[in-house]
């Protein structure tokens, strides 16, 4: 998607959007890190204040992949910080989307990955490693399944149910 813009691949695919096949994020994510256009298929996590299983993810190889966290919403602390989204940049993920909030802003701004939170909160998370792993999650006001496809700018997030081609 390197040239093409959500607004376009909107205006381009109104049969996909009636029929659910391309779906919007409601508006209310915050953009973090340098790569403010991403894209890459789908990989799912439901987690609940807790950021042991988000760290294991991103240790492993990311192949382009974009990691969508359902956090649940809380705004209590940060599930994702600095130190994994260094990680993440580092293992060839595209980006992060968190359903919750992120910490060490700074450090994360300065990674050439796309990450998209609620906002920012300086309290970190527990270490449990409960949660859920490529399950169907409810982020943005959007049900996003594991393999989808997210494409990002600073217009919104695009999700797919398969990759698009433009």
């Amino acid at each position: 998607m390197a040239l093409v813009t959500t607004a376009e691949v909107c205006d381009a695919n109104p049969q996909l959007i009636v029929s659910g096949e391309l779906r919007a994020l409601q508006p209310i994510f915050q953009i973090y890190g340098r790569r403010q256009v991403f894209c890459g298929p789908v990989v799912t996590l439901k987690v609940f204040e807790d950021n042991v299983l988000v760290r294991e993810f991103l240790e492993e190889k990311g192949n382009g992949r974009v990691l969508v966290v359902d956090g649940g919403g809380s705004q209590r602390c940060a599930i994702l910080g600095g130190n994994p989204v260094v990680q993440a940049q580092n293992n060839g993920w595209a980006g992060i989307i968190v359903n919750g909030c992120v910490r060490d802003v700074d450090e994360i701004n300065g990674c050439d990955i796309g990450v998209r939170a609620l906002a920012s909160h300086p309290m970190k998370a527990s270490k449990k490693g409960i949660g859920e792993k490529h399950v169907p999650v409810m982020v943005g006001g959007t049900r996003i399944f594991d393999g989808e496809w997210i494409y990002a700018d600073t217009d919104g997030v695009l999700v797919s149910k398969t990759e698009l081609s433009v």
